[in-house]
């Protein structure tokens, strides 16, 4: 099985480190509990963010570490990096196909769940001849709060 094969079957199926079949060097503490942090989450967190929390538990913690940690686990699929227009990357725990708004003010992130009748890439797939396998939609505009402030 090809490393690629490896990381998509991850990203179907772990929830967890202890799950992974990764030598033990990878399952540290502090990685898992990065882990815990960004999936315990709905507010699509900085690493910043992460370090400011996970840092209170492991106090020699450096914002590097969380960066290389947070990279290997979108890597593995147990999280994902958002493709924003931020200056710093924004993450999400949840690995579901769903969409996102970005309030235009704020910068706040808020998860859609916007259910299609039919798969979009499947969509996509009958009107060309691609083979798609993932696809991402952000909305962009105001969020409830930044709208009633106008």
């Amino acid at each position: 099985m090809t490393k690629a094969n490896k990381i998509f079957i991850y990203y179907k199926k772990v929830k967890n480190l202890s799950e992974m079949d990764l030598p033990s060097h990878r399952r540290s503490q502090k990685r898992q509990r990065i882990l815990e942090e960004v999936k315990n989450t709905k507010i699509h967190p900085t690493a910043m963010w992460v370090y400011q929390r996970v840092r209170k538990d492991f106090p020699r913690l450096s914002l590097g570490t969380v960066y290389r940690n947070l990279n290997f686990l979108c890597e593995q699929g147990l999280i994902q990096k958002l493709l924003l227009d931020f200056p710093s990357d924004h993450f999400d725990g949840d690995t579901s196909l769903h969409h996102h708004f970005i309030c235009k003010v704020c910068g706040k992130v808020f998860d859609l769940d916007l259910k299609t009748k039919e798969n979009l890439s499947k969509k996509a797939e009958k009107k060309t001849d691609f083979s798609i396998e993932n696809y991402r939609i952000y909305f962009y505009g105001l969020c409830d709060r930044c709208k009633k402030r106008r």
